[in-house]
């Protein structure tokens, strides 16, 4: 079960309302790269973990943390949209030239729809969306996506940062900055403790007959661009990373293709548009139901 406790794991306090800024720190909340997603994104890796012990306890454990986050987040958009102005306008037109600049920049719905709140979606308005959400079911997959995760969130803060003077913004991202840090480099170390401790191999699946791949091809960097440097790559010789093959360097131009297979001729009844004459497909379509096939 969840119990909330109503203090905040790090200050978040704005020097001064901004409401242009406001919007802007909306993607690290619920962009595909914020902190619902982590949250959610670790709540179900746990929550679909097949084995007990630390590696779920920390799922469960930074999950818990990436909701604090979301808290935090929230809290520092409400108190930037506080005392922001609304912008009266007067025959459709903002009478104060700085306010109908400042609104130009904002989320209207911050005030329309959540009345100077937080919402679940991006800099941009678009919804928070459970497709951002990784869980396999096969943690060093998953484990490997958490830890991309967090590079693209700490990059995001990043930028963040240096898009605002606010002395009370800037301590909050200089927290979440700590905390991404510590994060990518938990779940590499999960990562690379799964492989040593024999629960999972690179690469993932591997427990997936290996027998069953065309082998031919499996280490051979088949380069199909016109670029000439990507054979300079450590990806183009040299031992792989699961240490099962050496890499090697194919140009696709020089390949032999494969021809394209006829145009398919789907059952007549679902009128795509083919090569047999319309009234043909028509007749066919009258025989089939006529004969019930389905």
């Amino acid at each position: 079960m969840f119990f909330h406790r109503q203090e905040l794991q790090h200050k978040a306090s704005p020097d001064k309302p901004d409401a242009v800024y406001a919007r802007k720190l909306q993607e690290v909340l619920g962009g595909q790269y914020g902190e619902i997603t982590v949250a959610m994104q670790y709540g179900f890796q746990s929550w679909n973990a097949h084995i007990p012990g630390k590696y779920r306890d920390l799922l469960f454990g930074i999950g818990a943390e990436e909701f604090g986050h979301v808290e935090m987040l929230a809290t520092m958009i409400a108190q930037l949209l506080e005392k922001a102005p609304i912008g009266i306008t007067e025959d459709a037109v903002q009478n104060d030239p700085t306010v109908a600049a400042v609104i130009g920049g904002t989320d209207l719905q911050h005030a329309i729809v959540a009345g100077a709140g937080a919402r679940p979606v991006d800099s941009m308005g678009n919804p928070w969306s459970a497709g951002y959400v990784t869980a396999s079911g096969n943690l060093l997959a998953d484990f490997t996506a958490n830890a991309n995760a967090e590079m693209q969130g700490r990059l995001q803060v990043a930028r963040l940062y240096h898009m605002t003077d606010d002395a009370g913004v800037r301590d909050l991202l200089s927290f979440l900055l700590a905390r991404d840090t510590m994060h990518q480099n938990q779940w590499m170390a999960a990562a690379a403790e799964l492989r040593e401790e024999g629960y999972e191999d690179f690469p993932v699946p591997s427990n997936f007959p290996i027998r069953k791949e065309e082998r031919d091809v499996s280490y051979d960097y088949i380069n199909f661009s016109n670029g000439e440097h990507a054979s300079e790559g450590r990806w183009a010789s040299g031992p792989t990373p699961d240490g099962k093959g050496e890499f090697s360097y194919r140009d696709a131009s020089t390949e032999t293709p494969v021809p394209m297979p006829p145009p398919t001729r789907p059952d007549s009844r679902l009128y795509g548009t083919t090569d047999v004459p319309n009234r043909v497909e028509k007749i066919a379509g009258a025989v089939q139901d006529a004969l019930h096939k389905e």
